[in-house]
């Protein structure tokens, strides 16, 4: 072998070794990276808002609503979150209980909380309180067997819906509360219905500054919960 041969064996030795050496650097990056990544996708928390137009945010930009300030106002109090955003506007508890499941599996992860809010619809369609307690007591108990922790947004019915109907619908949440052990927040739309800066023109559903007030009341119950 002449000493060209000798540099050209010299030279294939030197770039197997340097190809080697890289190839250890990358694999080092990439398994720090891999696991410094562990404990950040592990520390942020997974809520889902499960309920109808007041939560997918009717009339409103996408980043006006109820899920994405929420997920804002809990990332700005230092809470790595993320809110996902499972309203559908015009459903009912009914509708509501027959998704659950559908939408939890979507997630691809167990959440770490659930929103539930739901009964603004079956109020307005005059429903039989005791068929959304039943709606809502087939949500709770699915959420309970699946071991999910549960925040459960209360409404109230209007004047004119009639005392009596008033009655068996604004004392169902608080019972279902009780009955499931989860936690309650007594009136979604606290601070907002009734008045009319913070509704928009169907006197029904908040503007986008009335969902920054339902989240100021929702989200330190939240992070408490998280």
């Amino acid at each position: 072998m002449d000493d060209g041969d000798f540099q050209m064996q010299a030279d294939r030795d030197a770039a197997r070794k340097l190809y080697g050496a890289l190839r250890h650097l990358v694999q080092a990056i990439a398994l720090f990276c891999s696991v410094a990544a562990v404990p950040a996708y592990a520390a942020e928390k997974l809520v889902l808002a499960f309920g109808d137009s007041l939560t997918a945010g009717y009339g409103l930009k996408p980043n006006e609503s109820f899920p994405v300030q929420l997920e804002a106002a809990l990332r700005k109090g230092g809470q790595p979150v993320r809110v996902r955003n499972a309203g559908v506007s015009g459903n009912t508890t009914a509708q509501g209980k027959a998704r659950l499941n559908w939408v939890l599996k979507s997630l691809g992860r167990q959440p770490d909380l659930v929103i539930v809010q739901l009964g603004g619809n079956d109020m307005l369609r005059g429903i039989d309180p005791a068929q959304t307690r039943a709606n809502l007591n087939g949500i709770l108990a699915e959420l309970k067997r699946q071991k999910i922790k549960v925040l459960l947004a209360g409404m109230l019915a209007p004047p004119n819906m009639g005392s009596a109907y008033r009655a068996k619908f604004d004392a169902l949440y608080p019972a279902l509360a009780k009955q499931y052990g989860v936690r309650l927040y007594p009136f979604f739309l606290k601070g907002v219905t009734g008045n009319r800066a913070l509704l928009l023109k169907d006197n029904l559903h908040p503007t986008a500054q009335g969902v920054g007030v339902v989240v100021r009341g929702v989200a330190p119950v939240v992070k408490g919960m998280l």
